[in-house]
């Protein structure tokens, strides 16, 4: 799943692509991903995009006096920058495309989705506030006004993992499955500690981590095209999705917690005191 890192990359290389250049053309291919209807799709044609934004995981192309694009990748969505765009008409239900967007230059983008779950939002709206997800949206966590004394706040009172709170997009926006396994990591702090018993110097390890952690995904991610940001984010992880390998901080075995439709990823050495966490999923199977 593109996270905050990815989807600011994402925003600065079509800041560099789109921005001064005109819509004629906005073809959804698959009708499940439009989640709006008023303004309609066809309402973006003939507008030129002037900014591209981005708030928590969503990314939203502002227009000149016309209506905004909003869009959130999901799980396995992704942007495809093509120049030129291929020619004539995608037929719906071949492939993974879910909807074109074309330039007066010829070139433009695909949005993409795989598997059967189809989770890919497209939002056309007159303000990204009229996205349910974008309202509801809690701090941005590389933003300057977000200090420690906020961070501590936020936390205050939580009776959830910590694991849990960090996705929470209504608290903290834009930390998804992996890099909530990199924070924890390198705060070297177990996923099931309860928030509410975070210590002022647990917090403080843990918002270092968090703003280290975003600030160095986002500096690798910087100027790297949009086709090769999946593969960057997966060299820059050192324990999700490592499950089996060495971690590169202790030389532990990086071990994994399997949940109904994800799993996080842990270092016992560096986070747990070298105690394993038990497996639920697996705990069920054996029961």
């Amino acid at each position: 799943m593109p996270e905050l890192p990815e989807v600011e990359a994402l925003k600065d290389f079509l800041t560099e692509h789109l921005v001064g250049h005109e819509i004629v053309r906005v073809l959804p291919v698959a009708i499940s991903v439009l989640k709006t209807y008023a303004p309609p799709v066809d309402a973006l044609q003939g507008h030129r995009v002037t900014a591209v934004h981005r708030y928590g995981k969503f990314l939203d192309l502002e227009t000149d006096g016309g209506p905004r694009l909003v869009t959130h990748l999901a799980r396995a969505g992704w942007l495809h920058w093509k120049d030129p765009l291929p020619s004539g008409v995608p037929r719906p239900g071949k492939g993974p495309l879910a909807l074109r967007v074309a330039l007066e230059t010829g070139a433009g983008f695909d949005l993409t989705e795989a598997g059967t779950q189809k989770r890919l939002a497209v939002y056309v709206v007159r303000d990204p506030q009229e996205v349910p997800g974008v309202s509801r949206l809690g701090p941005d966590p590389l933003a300057d006004d977000f200090d420690e004394a906020r961070f501590a706040a936020l936390l205050e009172g939580e009776r959830r993992q910590i694991k849990g709170a960090l996705r929470d997009q209504s608290l903290i926006a834009g930390v998804g499955n992996a890099y909530s396994d990199e924070i924890l990591h390198a705060a070297k702090m177990s996923p099931f500690k309860l928030a509410a018993s975070l210590t002022p110097e647990d917090v403080t390890r843990l918002y270092e981590a968090l703003r280290t952690t975003l600030s160095e995904a986002v500096e690798r991610s910087r100027g790297i095209a949009a086709g090769r940001l999946k593969a960057e984010k997966k060299t820059g992880l050192r324990v999700h999705g490592r499950t089996g390998e060495p971690c590169p901080v202790c030389g532990d075995t990086i071990r994994e917690v399997s949940f109904s439709d994800s799993s996080l990823q842990y270092c016992p050495t560096c986070q747990t005191g070298g105690k394993p966490l038990a497996d639920r999923r697996l705990s069920r199977l054996l029961k």
